[in-house]
């Protein structure tokens, strides 16, 4: 089966004032129709930029998309000009932000950004809108919906203000739904709500969900498949079980190993030290050598590819533990 979206060989840059650097580089996969695909990494690692650059909401001034293609349906993103775009983005293809205050527009109502997206892709009048609005936010769980409609976002918390955003996401039916840290800052009651609301959404619509998070325990929870990704580059791709049962990389090791667990008592957190490299860094082999515990020498010298360690199963590491 054909995926819904393939992404090939993608490499985004940034103009700084040492000149374009890659915040992206040479990156392949593919989104399955109703499948939940993790993107997982430390903050600085490119998952942000992967999904800019799919939507085409970078920048224009300081960014370029350098090579690759994004291939949904038979159509490569790059190659299409804005117009058409416009209309893909929002209908076919959705993203939910981070941060759903600022996100939404705080002097209009729920019901006019969320009606927005009616105006903007269908002929629907005012009061079908309206109507259909208030479906969606009973869709999404809001409460008292005909009320809601007519509220600002400083009315709402910050798990209602979620709820709005996935509700404006979903209301066209898109094919994909891109879920960019959609629970940061929310309690871990109303995460676990989201992630419920965005697991039922994806089984009903037999919607595709690219969900991009630095938090593995939500990654582990919702999704069936899992890429890591670390410094613009993917270093692991598997099912969920053989990320999290049989991980290859050191860095999904590490990952893994600072997830807190029952039991630790006055144990002292693990951590992974040092931070991710700049993508300026000039660093000739692997870019996670300097942090890792299993680094040889040849670590140093030599670009380690992104190979099929077994089936399905990609790592991009020396490590003997995969020979």
């Amino acid at each position: 089966m054909t995926p819904i979206l393939q992404i090939q060989n993608l490499t985004t840059s940034f103009k700084t004032e040492l000149g374009f650097v890659r915040a992206v580089n040479d990156i392949s996969f593919n989104i399955e129709k109703g499948e939940i695909t993790g993107l997982v990494g430390e903050s600085g690692s490119g998952k942000s930029v992967t999904s800019f650059s799919i939507m085409r909401l970078l920048p224009r001034h300081n960014s370029r998309i350098d090579e690759g293609k994004i291939i949904f349906g038979d159509t490569d993103l790059l190659s299409i000009p804005e117009k058409e775009m416009v209309g893909i983005r929002g209908k076919e293809i959705s993203m939910i932000f981070q941060e759903p205050m600022t996100s939404l527009n705080p002097v209009f109502t729920i019901g006019d950004q969320i009606g927005e997206v009616f105006r903007n892709h269908t002929t629907l009048d005012k009061k079908a809108i309206n109507a259909r609005t208030i479906e969606l936010l009973d869709r999404v769980g809001i409460p008292r919906a005909k009320e809601i409609v007519n509220d600002y976002p400083h009315q709402l918390s910050g798990g209602m203000r979620q709820r709005v955003m996935i509700a404006m996401a979903i209301a066209l039916k898109p094919k994909i739904l891109i879920a960019d840290e959609p629970t940061t800052a929310l309690d871990v009651t109303i995460q676990a709500q989201i992630l419920e609301l965005i697991r039922g959404l994806a089984k009903e619509d037999d919607m595709a969900v690219l969900f991009i998070s630095h938090n593995l325990g939500v990654i582990a929870e919702l999704c069936q498949k899992v890429i890591v990704m670390y410094s613009g580059q993917f270093v692991e791709m598997a099912d969920t079980a053989g990320i999290f049962k049989n991980p290859q990389h050191p860095y999904t090791k590490n990952l893994l190993d600072c997830i807190p667990r029952i039991g630790m008592g006055n144990r002292k957190l693990n951590y992974i030290e040092g931070t991710v490299p700049h993508p300026a860094d000039k660093l000739i082999g692997c870019r996670f050598q300097p942090r890792c515990y299993a680094a040889q020498e040849k670590c140093a010298k030599m670009k380690p590819e992104l190979i099929e360690v077994r089936e399905g199963h990609y790592c991009r590491c020396f490590h003997e533990n995969k020979e």
